[in-house]
């Protein structure tokens, strides 16, 4: 513990003072493909649906963005805490993120991006102890170290079909440009699965929204990702008028939470399909979106883990039963919902089977959650925005009975289980403080830590510094 504070204190001086480098730097979360002023503009109703207003096309763009995120988890109650629980000391940790994000148009209809990324940090409890963490901006791979790597590379081809047109801004990921309400898309390389699904424009960005993994997308949805939540693959979009369809194809991690991805795309795969609807109601737009997911690979199951335990008199472990491939599958249902011109509301329900191992996100296998974001227009403070949100998350019933077995998973695993549903609430303030630059203040309190009835509640407050050109 001593050490890795001395680890902090020296990363976070490094960060902070060496003229400004903060100030200098960029950065773009890796699972996130929004825009960090998406958290005031989509707060408009104006913003809220597709424009009509003529853009002209780009040939080519570039966008810099930078996240610090300083976390502080005071002392809490625990009789006992596992290999991979949640310490009860008090804890402090930090990210920092930058980003590179270019796009170029190499033809009509053609787009092709490149993201170069660095990220590092110290999570909590070197990210163990909880299903849903704290801090959107950190990944397995996370250290002390500043590593760079290339994020995302990927071309995408859009095909007309009339219905009118709709205006596409500049933003990361995005040439500006006016499109087809009815089109063809298709998108290939290497991204994140959320980048394109899951969307939800009050509720998708952990450097300017919230920040818990649970809130930021659904709970229970394991999409395919590497350690650092990219993978590669290919996803092909309908658009026709208010609605939407997409199917998707992944790359999974050779082993669960790993770095290098299996490249049999044919073998070992995570697809997921999802309808989108554009709606208004009492004036004010909104969007629904049903997802079902499909993961296919070499997975273990709670209960092979279990029947092993107890045949062998030792404690279940999903390492000595990974053979085979075994398919696990989830769905979930997701609501953004303008209600006024200053707030939004979203919620958003997920179920997985439980039945096999988390392979690429985290232990969630049913969660539901719903929150507020309101703009600060009525007290004089149009760029700042107050977010409100709610989580509760589930275990299968195997699930648990692993855990409560002594067994451990890739995140959690106290040594025993009194097992509840792990609740979360989330607050946050974020302040403009010049263009493109917010502060945000967000606490978030979390009772049953990785659904433990005997450990807890925890509490975390974060101090998050956002820039963007």
């Amino acid at each position: 513990m001593q050490q890795q504070k001395n680890t902090y204190n020296n990363s976070l001086k490094n960060l902070l003072c060496a003229g400004g480098v903060f100030s200098l730097s960029v950065a773009w979360m890796a699972p996130a493909l929004a825009q960090p002023s998406e958290a005031v503009d989509a707060l408009s109703a104006a913003d809220s649906v597709p424009s009509t207003k003529l853009v002209e096309p780009e040939q080519w763009n570039a966008k810099f963005q930078a996240t610090y995120v300083w976390q502080r988890k005071p002392a809490f109650d625990a009789p006992y805490t596992g290999a991979n629980s949640l310490v009860p000391q008090k804890e402090r940790s930090y990210s920092f993120t930058t980003t590179a994000s270019m796009g170029y148009r190499p033809w009509a209809g053609g787009e092709a991006y490149l993201d170069l990324e660095a990220a590092q940090g110290v999570p909590l409890s070197g990210l163990t102890g909880l299903g849903g963490f704290p801090n959107g901006e950190l990944a397995r791979t996370s250290g002390a170290t500043l590593k760079a790597y290339r994020a995302r590379a990927f071309v995408r081809q859009t095909w007309g079909y009339g219905g009118g047109q709709e205006a596409q801004e500049s933003e990361a990921g995005q040439l500006a440009g006016m499109v087809d309400k009815r089109r063809l898309v298709l998108t290939a390389g290497n991204l994140s699965v959320i980048d394109i699904f899951d969307g939800n424009a009050y509720n998708h960005d952990p450097r300017t929204q919230f920040m818990n993994w649970a809130l930021m997308t659904h709970g229970a949805y394991d999409y395919a990702a590497d350690a650092r939540g990219y993978t590669w693959g290919a996803v092909l979009e309908w658009y026709y008028d208010d609605w939407a369809l997409r199917f998707g194809r992944f790359v999974q991690p050779k082993e669960p939470n790993g770095q290098p991805l299996d490249s049999r795309f044919f073998k070992h795969y995570g697809d997921q399909l999802e309808l989108e609807h554009a709606h208004v109601w009492a004036g004010q737009p909104g969007k629904l979106r049903a997802l079902v997911f499909r993961n296919h690979s070499v997975m273990s199951r709670y209960s092979d883990a279990l029947k092993y335990g107890t045949a062998t008199a030792t404690t279940p472990d999903l390492d000595a039963v990974r053979h085979g491939v075994q398919t696990k599958w989830g769905f979930g249902l997701n609501l953004e919902q303008a209600l006024t011109n200053d707030v939004g509301l979203f919620a958003r329900g997920s179920w997985a089977d439980g039945k096999t191992e988390t392979y690429a996100f985290t232990e969630i296998d049913r969660s539901l959650s719903a929150g507020l974001l309101v703009r600060g227009s009525r007290w004089g403070r149009a760029q700042d925005t107050v977010g409100l949100g709610l989580v509760r998350n589930y275990l299968s019933a195997t699930h648990r009975g692993y855990l409560a077995a002594g067994g451990m998973g890739p995140f959690i695993g106290d040594g025993q289980l009194r097992y509840k549903p792990e609740t979360i609430f989330e607050s946050f303030y974020s302040v403009s403080l010049v263009k493109g630059t917010f502060a945000t203040f967000d606490w978030q309190h979390i009772r049953n830590p990785a659904y433990n009835a005997a450990r807890g509640p925890v509490n975390v407050f974060s101090l998050r510094l956002h820039t963007e050109f």
